[in-house]
């Protein structure tokens, strides 16, 4: 098994060479490509030193058969038929092309058997809100159709990025020392602050980002279901956090929706209010599993519960997600 990592310098793209080390792909030859910037870097892996190489217009990847692919959309479009033109399988992390009718979008613990209709060798990964979120929706909707959903998310720096993670850090240091912080990947300081806008504003006022966690969760489902969100970045270094609400079209049982979910692959219930127990990102950071807890009757609907959900933004909403993809096809 020859595999590609495309853009190994970011953050999900070294989080891509932790999981590979860990054996959870067979892997028997690994190539790293990335941009001018970052070709020429090394980086540990298995015993050995692998060197970067510049991504470019050859035939570099004619005996790749899985490409995990998070450098970028623009690059994922300007690249994605030099990667997949002799067999392989890409799986772009990037939004290029998750709506595109001829490319699937896939949480395996969702809807696998979409993978297996990929024309044109390419596979999409969900956006990170939209994975952790369609984790936790599959279980009720296995028991029960889900119709609408209401969600806010409190979105950590990760989600913008390594540069990100470091900027928010720095401004901590910064107004520590009484300085101005540096403002620079987000419209306003992150530190001690929290930013009710995540990516760019559509023409209904909503952001590109509330707007895909509707279309992505009616792709990924299959469903009609309506999804209003809110997206908030918040100044949390790593792990997503989302507030949920969702009206099924039965009236579903707090003890029902928590077995449910309990049952449901890729999701860990943590919920017992008694002894303060529910997620937070805190301990969700660097961690597989969906965490879900503070389930409830929503007070306003018959049909409705509410539930709070955390994921690391970087592994399940990003690369390992993509991971468990390419083991769909091992």
């Amino acid at each position: 098994m020859k595999i590609a990592i495309v853009g190994a310098s970011g953050a999900v793209g070294q989080e891509f060479l932790k999981l590979l080390e860990t054996g959870m792909l067979p892997v028997d030859e690994l190539t790293l490509f990335g941009s001018p910037r970052s070709a020429g870097r090394t980086y540990p892996f298995r015993g050995r030193e692998l060197t970067v190489r510049l991504l470019q217009h050859n035939d570099d990847f004619r005996n790749i058969d899985i490409a995990l692919v998070s450098a970028g959309g623009t690059a994922s479009r300007e690249f994605a038929e030099t990667i997949t033109r002799h067999g392989a399988l890409m799986i772009d992390n990037s939004s290029a092309f998750r709506m595109e009718a001829d490319v699937p979008l896939v949480v395996p613990e969702v809807n696998p058997e979409d993978a297996r209709n990929a024309p044109r060798r390419i596979i999409a990964n969900p956006n990170c809100t939209t994975i952790q979120m369609v984790v936790a929706l599959a279980a009720i909707e296995r028991i029960s159709h889900i119709r609408k959903v209401r969600v806010a998310t409190y979105q950590s720096a990760s989600g913008a990025g390594a540069s990100a993670m470091e900027e928010l850090t720095t401004q901590h240091a910064q107004l520590a020392a009484g300085a101005e912080p540096t403002v620079g990947k987000f419209a306003y300081q992150l530190a001690y602050n929290l930013i009710p806008h995540v990516d760019v504003f559509t023409e209904n006022d909503y952001t590109r980002e509330e707007m895909k966690m509707l279309n992505e969760t009616q792709k990924i489902m299959h469903s009609d279901v309506l999804v209003s969100a809110t997206c908030v970045r918040v100044p949390v270094m790593r792990a997503h956090s989302e507030s949920i609400w969702i009206e099924t079209e039965r009236p579903v049982s707090v003890e029902e929706a928590r077995a449910a979910f309990a049952a449901a692959p890729g999701v860990v219930v943590q919920d017992d209010p008694a002894f303060n127990r529910y997620p937070m990102p805190l301990f969700a950071a660097g961690q597989d599993p969906v965490y879900v807890g503070r389930i409830r009757r929503d007070l306003t609907s018959p049909n409705g519960l509410t539930f709070w959900c955390v994921a690391d933004q970087i592994r399940k909403g990003a690369a390992l997600n993509a991971v468990q993809i390419a083991r769909l096809f091992v």
